[in-house]
């Protein structure tokens, strides 16, 4: 009697076993977190912060509300959305990733963040939080990583409180007009700069490839319809390099 073969995904360019995918991005980001923040900068010439500072201003949170950032790591967003909700609001970082999280929570506190900021280590598959709890959700490049991306957005609506709003920042698919420029640096030049200075080839290289893995523009809205988000719209940065996609909860 034969048996049903075992369902598979993609880590970057390999498949491997579904159940096993959480554990070999663990291993990714367990070597990238002590040079995380550095190699950011490195790898997109300081970009992302600009694009992550156009997220913060799409928030469209106030003093006293409360905000989660899925897949937080270092904590930018996190920090950003403290100081728009103030001390009497409160943003709720969380990471799978254990190593990230310890990363994410010293920067707050380097940063002046002792209160308002609260830390859990989740899945974003399943998030440990009540239905209707936040005002607003984000998610910086951290969905390309997960292995159920559409339960991982209808957890992340199923937190939204009715009115609330998801904003997913994530590498997206250029224009034609860069991919070639964008190819040559992303298979060559990322690997080479991951090995000399945070000592890890590899695991850059699986970066760059899970890029190319994840969904594009149009299909990304889609998946966040099917979630149950509603008045769903991306906008493209820097030539779609990267997208920032939105949803509401009514």
């Amino acid at each position: 009697m034969s048996t049903p073969e075992e369902p598979t995904t993609h880590f970057g360019f390999r498949d491997v076993p579904w159940a096993e995918k959480a554990k070999f991005v663990r291993g990714v980001f367990d070597s990238v977190a002590p040079k995380y923040d550095l190699m950011n900068d490195l790898m997109s010439g300081g970009l992302h912060r600009a694009w992550k500072r156009f997220a913060l201003s799409q928030t469209r949170l106030r003093p006293g509300q409360r905000a989660l950032d899925v897949a937080g790591g270092t904590g930018d967003l996190t920090r950003g959305m403290a100081a728009q909700v103030g001390e009497t609001g409160c943003v709720v970082l969380s990471d799978i990733n254990g190593a990230m999280l310890g990363h994410g929570r010293d920067r707050c506190i380097d940063a002046g963040h002792v209160r308002g900021i609260e830390y859990v280590q989740a899945n974003a598959e399943c998030l440990p939080f009540a239905d209707a709890s936040f005002d607003c959700v984000t998610i910086g490049f951290g969905l390309r990583n997960v292995t159920d991306k559409q339960k991982a957005l209808a957890s992340m609506r199923r937190v939204l409180k009715p009115g609330g709003q998801l904003l997913v920042l994530e590498f997206s698919k250029p224009v034609d007009a860069l991919r070639p420029v964008y190819d040559a640096y992303s298979f060559r030049i990322l690997p080479l700069i991951g090995k000399f200075v945070a000592g890890d080839e590899a695991s850059y290289r699986y970066l760059a490839e899970s890029i190319r893995k994840h969904p594009d523009q149009e299909t990304l809205l889609g998946m966040m319809r099917d979630a149950g988000l509603e008045d769903c719209r991306h906008h493209d940065l820097s030539g779609g390099i990267v997208a920032l996609h939105r949803g509401y909860r009514y």
